[in-house]
């Protein structure tokens, strides 16, 4: 095994045995990561990776919204799962009128999103010790 293979082999077995909330914020990581990717280029050239990159954060998205735990049947789960909304309809509005207008306030909200799930994280760990 090569040393790239052995490398995304230990990747992969970091994310699928971190704890949950780990995974989360790597999610969040992830799509703003793809986010930035996707400003770096021209929305409306067709062979510009705008929409791959774009996607690849819509997929994100889609995923946490999917994650959610609707048994709890509760407001942060309810909120979290309008501010999934809003994102996807902020992404979906950037891929077909081909523009980056609409990524900031998305990455607004992964960002604000993101710090609060940091912010539990750090009270998680501090809380296990």
């Amino acid at each position: 095994m090569n040393h790239a293979a052995a490398a995304d082999v230990y990747r992969r077995s970091a994310v699928e045995n971190a704890p949950p909330i780990k995974v989360v914020r790597l999610l969040y990581e992830g799509a703003l990561r793809f986010l930035a990717k996707a400003r770096e280029f021209d929305a409306k050239d067709p062979r510009s990776q705008f929409v791959e990159f774009t996607s690849r954060a819509d997929a994100i998205v889609t995923e946490l919204r999917a994650a959610l735990d609707h048994s709890l049947n509760d407001e942060v789960t309810e909120s979290l799962e309008q501010l999934y909304l809003f994102c996807g309809s902020e992404l979906s509005r950037a891929l077909l009128e081909r523009t980056a207008d609409p990524i900031p306030a998305v990455e607004r909200v992964l960002r604000t999103l993101l710090d609060g799930w940091l912010h539990v994280e750090a009270e998680t760990t501090r809380t296990a010790r």
